[in-house]
């Protein structure tokens, strides 16, 4: 059994909630934890949105386990979140799964460049608020011969794919880190590297390949 000391009770608690998040939208939902030094990365990917998202977590000491000095595995996130122990501020390593596809495709660890045209965290969280509100209006103003799943998908692949202010990022991102908590505070910034674009705050990251790209830029890992 492999323990995690994290840094203190609230490392722990905002990976408990980032856990909590994830198996709201799957409740079979796995992550992947990679370790080295006393950094933690758990990737997960919420299926509605399309996205990978990454918590980083410190720990208060360098993950060890006999000769091995780094952590990767996929695991169950209802298992890691059953885990925590936000007193102690620990967390136990569970057994590794067979992991989806996307746990082998992970964002490159390095390369990454800001990207102008990001709006501040305000506008960011009205425009996740207003694309909302046009889901629901345009939704709920069909016929009901025209209240089909494929309907549906259409309107919300229209208003989720399109682009935040002068960027590439789509709508979505934006909305997968506000129902992910990474919306928080009033620091953000967008950065680019290969195919990847990752929005990024204090409290978490959303990546998202470049539309048009194909599969450029992939770490497999």
């Amino acid at each position: 059994m492999t323990v995690l000391h994290l840094a203190d009770e609230g490392e722990a608690a905002d990976l408990a909630a980032f856990l909590s998040r994830l198996l709201h939208y799957d409740r079979s939902a796995a992550v992947r934890m990679q370790s080295a030094g006393t950094a933690l990365a758990v990737f997960g990917r919420p299926p509605s949105f399309e996205v990978l998202a990454v918590r980083a977590v410190r720990l208060a000491k360098p993950y060890e386990n006999g000769l091995d000095v780094t952590l990767d595995r996929t695991v169950s996130a209802g298992e890691l979140l059953e885990s925590v122990d936000e007193a102690a501020a620990t967390a136990t390593v569970p057994a590794a799964v067979t992991g989806p596809p996307w746990a082998g495709v992970l964002p490159p660890r390095r390369g990454w460049q800001p990207e102008p045209g990001l709006p501040e965290l305000e506008e960011l969280r009205g425009l996740v608020a207003a694309a909302v509100a046009e889901f629901k209006s345009r939704t709920a103003g069909l016929p009901p011969e025209r209240r089909t799943r494929a309907e549906l998908d259409r309107i919300g692949r229209e208003i989720w794919s399109r682009t935040v202010g002068d960027t590439a990022l789509p709508v979505r991102a934006v909305h997968a880190a506000q129902a992910l908590g990474f919306l928080r505070g009033t620091e953000a910034g967008l950065f680019s590297s290969g195919a990847w674009l990752r929005l990024r705050t204090p409290y978490g990251s959303v990546a998202v390949r470049r539309s048009g790209l194909g599969a450029l830029d992939v770490s497999v890992r």
